[in-house]
């Protein structure tokens, strides 16, 4: 027993040393060195708080990463280096580098750090509160970190927080009152520019500021000089803690009336590199990308001259959204990846490739009212379409700066769409009350169009004080092959019901059409003084195209049909080209950047064919001046107004031009004219931004207006033929006093720290959109075969208001209502212009709670009343979505998802459109009511580090956290 005592106490006494052992070697980098701390405050030169600032501190054991909060306070803890380098960067500030070193025996170090506002950039203002807006030239700034967004929030969940800020249910984002249409991370195009990729699949987690851009090309994010019109960009600047690590998110579910979906998306980035993967399989409407934007790469801005005119284009896939909010019922079968690589801080490559696979079924009631002289002739439509569509894009880019002089953009890319349609449609015309005839229309087509091209630039900067040269081309061509046929039959009601005629019409058609087009632009800047330069620009574009059509018309019985109109072979070739050369001068100095100055613009349009055996030549010559003028004014830091005006030249396109008349649908023959005039276009934007820094009020309102010269507008002549009843038969021509002008405003109050919101929104537009109008149907009150300037005066107005309730993450409440009015008026009035006015009211109720935290409701409740439709058309929903959700892991990594759509099955859409003197009502289905089970998992991995080697001086010209930053008119 006292043996076994005795090593008891021994193996003890062992066990202690040993962990006391352990213990002194674990403290012993304690004992031998005490960690450190570093904290400081961020202003700017006039003493106020940056917040939102990168700040990064590296020394020879420490590499973190932080950003100033608010007051412009930042802290680093544990820093176990005695010197360290610290770099501060935030947009609108130069960068900043400095070392600092610990004093001998202490462990603290407070430093009271200022940045300097760049010289070429105008003063930012920053809004303080849960969501800080930072305001420049052409950009909006929107933090995201202060946002109070639920775990596996999307970008598109935060863009909806967001003041000034839409997101429509098809995934469409509308920012200040005008479309977004391209999306970039850091700067770059993602997946070529596709918003819907980027909103409906990147994490919001991931993204620490949003941006709107007015992007004017290239040659402004290089040079700075702006010109032409902008395209609305959305950039989401990736967070620096989350530069490294992966994320992804993936879906299955299925449901009533057999809906299924499959879904995955998986991101990667890491130092230099940035890979996205996005995948997707379902028939619930949800496509995953948009074919028809334009593909990246090196961006020309505004020109003239137009892609891809022809004998005539063949109906495309139906695309649409996530929600099954867009138009018919489609199938999508998807996948796409993007891929980013910094090889160098002097060369970067990114691009990507998507495939889409859609099969898209339409059904739709269409009413049209359009006035003559002699009454009103109304055509009643029931349609039914079908198209399948396969679609491939290829985008690439490689940028490369040499040095700080020099930098070099090259940007091929390749599309590739098949497509194959077949479309019926029942109509039934009449003049007034009286019945004229019925129209079976059935088209089947099959197009094949592939598409190649690429752009690059070159810029060249001379020396520091602003001297530059810059030059850049692009060049595309591409082709479509379509076989047509298309089966008219008709049948004409003569004196009455008993009497009928019917006529059978089969048309088989097969197009050929070729286009090539680009163009090159010179550009040289000389410094004339501190704050100004001259720039000298030449600007060269150019459209061909190339275009065959053979058409052959049977008879019920195969027989040819005796007309020359309707079986021939012809052959038309043309080209348009612009030359514009432009010099202006920019002054820019504390509150003013402007530029005026003056452009010329010679056109010339010429080309020749076969038709129909006869050698046809065209060419015509057209001359514009145009003022250049763009004003930005800085009223204070927290208003700032700007205006801008630009005009451009377009082309005619080939059915506009052709020298004959297409019979191909008999009852609506088209005419060219080849003695058409390009039209030019003045456009006029002016917008105003003000933002309160105590309150957090953001308001923005704007104007734009449109005038055009040589409008090409058409003239139809509507006539009864004994055969096949109505014809309205269209032909082409030159005309001024075409002109549309809208304003719109946004207002937003936030209320105790942003938990209540409150926001208003109106628009105002006005169309004065003219055609001519003729008839040769005898009526007794008016005159046969007179032709009338017809101008529709079109007003519409819009004003909505929306409440956000969103105390914290878990809860958030939006109430919201809008109202529509939608008149017309024509100046060729008729007896009966009924239906001429419209309104709708838009009452919608969103929701989310957490009713436990791992147990969420969600509703969405919209209600629509339209007024003034006619019958045939007019519908007033009620749409009803609502999910339940379980959420499970420890992270809340998974969930499963109980989802009803469209509970009251009333799901459609109803619209007006006025184009020239025709209104146009339509209502068209979508996907109803279903049920679906779902099951989801993501998961996000991140560590500290930055992205990629865009510091300053960078390829692309990033600020430290790899935003979409201008400094000295370089991105």
């Amino acid at each position: 027993m006292a043996n076994f005592n005795q090593s008891d106490t021994k193996q003890t006494v062992i066990r202690v040393a040993l962990l006391a052992a352990l213990f002194f070697f674990l403290l012993l980098p304690g004992f031998s060195q005490t960690n450190k701390r570093v904290q400081g405050t961020l202003n700017d030169s006039q003493g106020q708080a940056i917040v939102g600032a990168s700040i990064k501190l590296v020394s020879d054991r420490d590499s973190v990463q932080t950003s100033s909060s608010q007051g412009g306070l930042f802290s680093f803890n544990n820093i176990k280096g005695v010197g360290f380098l610290l770099t501060v960067t935030s947009l609108g500030y130069d960068t900043l580098q400095q070392r600092y070193t610990f004093e001998p025996g202490k462990n603290e170090l407070t430093l009271p750090v200022r940045l300097i506002e760049s010289s070429r950039m105008l003063a930012e203002v920053s809004v303080t509160g849960a969501a800080p807006i930072t305001v420049k030239e052409d950009t909006l700034e929107y933090s995201t970190k202060d946002l109070r967004l639920r775990e596996g929030a999307l970008v598109s969940d935060a863009l909806k927080k967001l003041d000034g800020v839409e997101v429509d249910k098809d995934g469409n984002v509308t920012a200040q009152g005008e479309t977004v249409t391209r999306a970039r991370i850091n700067g770059k195009d993602f997946f070529g520019g596709d918003i819907k990729a980027a909103i409906q699949n990147l994490p919001a987690e991931i993204v620490e500021r949003i941006q709107i851009v007015d992007d004017y090309g290239d040659m402004a994010n290089v040079t700075g000089n702006r010109s032409g019109d902008p395209e609305r960009v959305l950039n989401l600047e990736i967070a620096p803690d989350k530069n490294n690590g992966d994320f992804g998110n993936f879906r299955v579910g299925g449901g009533t009336d057999e809906r299924y979906q499959v879904t995955g998306s998986y991101g990667k980035f890491k130092e230099g590199m940035q890979l996205s993967v996005l995948g997707n399989l379902n028939n619930v409407n949800a496509n995953l990308f948009d074919f028809n934007i334009r593909s990246g790469g090196a961006r020309r801005g505004s020109r003239g001259g137009s892609f891809g005119r022809g004998f005539g284009g063949g109906a495309g896939a139906g695309f649409g959204g996530w929600s099954g909010a867009n138009n018919g019922l489609t199938n999508t079968q998807s996948i796409g990846i993007n891929y980013r690589q910094d090889f160098s801080s002097k060369l970067t490559m990114y691009g990507e490739y998507s495939f889409g696979h859609t099969d898209n079924t339409t059904l739709s009631d269409e009413f049209r009212e359009a006035p003559l002289p002699e009454g009103t002739t109304y055509t009643t439509s029931n349609m039914d379409n079908g198209s399948i569509g396969n679609d491939h894009r290829f985008s690439w880019n490689v940028e490369y700066k040499p040095d700080d002089k020099n930098y070099i953009k090259f940007s091929p890319n390749v599309a590739f769409r098949q497509s194959r349609s077949n479309n019926l449609s029942l109509s039934t015309n009449l003049q007034d009350e009286q019945l004229i005839n019925d129209l079976t229309n059935r088209q089947l087509s099959n197009s094949y169009a592939p598409n190649y091209g690429a752009s690059g630039l070159y810029n060249r900067r001379l020396s520091d004080k602003g001297r530059n040269i810059f030059v850049n081309f692009s060049l595309n061509t591409a082709s479509t092959e379509q076989d047509q046929e298309r089966i008219l039959n008709t049948l004409v009601y003569e004196t009455a019901i008993e009497d009928l005629d019917s006529v059978y019409q089969q048309h088989l058609i097969d197009l050929e059409n070729k286009s090539l087009n680009g163009g090159a632009t010179l550009s040289y800047i000389e410094p004339i003084g501190q704050y100004s330069t001259l720039e000298l620009n030449y600007d060269f574009n150019f459209a061909s195209y190339d275009n065959y059509r053979n058409a052959n018309a049977y008879d019920s019985d195969g027989v040819i049909i005796n007309n020359p109109e309707y079986n021939n072979n012809r052959t038309y070739d043309y080209t348009f080209y612009t030359h514009r050369g432009t010099l202006s001068y920019r002054y820019r100095k504390d509150k003013w950047n402007y530029s005026v100055g003056v452009a010329a613009q010679p056109n010339l349009l010429q080309g020749g064919g076969n038709i129909d055996g006869n050698a046809i030549q065209i060419h015509r010559t057209g001359f514009n001046w145009m003022p250049v003028a763009r004003v930005e004014y800085e009223a204070s830091r927290t208003k700032r107004f700007n205006i801008n005006y630009s005009g451009r030249a377009s082309e005619p396109n080939f059915t506009q031009l052709q020298p004959f008349t297409d019979y191909s649908n008999a009852n609506a023959p088209v005419t060219g004219n080849p003695d058409l005039s390009a039209e030019f276009t003045h456009e006029l934007r002016m917008f105003y931004r003000n933002f309160n820094i105590s309150g957090g009020n953001s308001f923005f309102a704007g104007i734009t207006g449109s005038l055009s010269e040589d409008k090409i507008v058409t003239n139809r002549t509507t006539f009864i033929d004994d055969s096949i009843g109505v014809v309205q038969a269209t032909e082409y021509l030159n005309t001024n006093g075409f002109y549309n002008t809208r304003g719109f405003y946004n207002f937003s109050k936030p209320f105790a720290n942003r938990t209540y919101t409150l926001s208003f929104g109106g628009m105002v537009m006005y169309n004065n959109n003219v055609s001519y109008v003729s008839s040769e149907m005898a009526n007794q009150d008016g005159p046969l075969g007179q032709t009338l300037r017809n101008i529709a005066r079109n007003w519409i107005f819009s004003q909505n208001v929306n409440f956000r309730y969103n105390p914290k993450e878990t809860l958030e409440i939006t109430p919201g209502v809008r109202y529509t009015y939608n008149t017309t008026a024509n100046t060729v009035t008729s007896r009966n212009n009924a239906n001429s006015n419209v309104s709708t009211w838009a009452l919608t109720l969103n929701g989310t709670v957490n009713i436990t935290p791992t147990w969420i409701f969600s509703a969405d409740l919209a209600k629509t009343s339209n007024n003034g439709y006619t019958s045939s058309v007019g519908a007033n929903p009620m749409i009803i979505d609502a999910y339940i959700e379980k959420q499970f892991f420890k992270g809340k990594n998974g969930a499963i998802r109980f989802q009803a759509f469209d509970l009251l099955n009333e799901q459609t859409n109803v619209s007006r459109s006025v184009i020239e003197n025709t209104i146009i009502d339509s209502r068209t289905n979508r996907l109803a009511r279903y049920f679906m089970l779902t099951l989801s998992y993501r998961f996000s991995n991140f560590a500290g580090g930055s992205m990629g080697f865009d510091g300053p001086g960078g390829p692309g010209g990033h600020g430290g956290s790899g935003g979409y930053r201008r400094e000295g008119g370089r991105f």
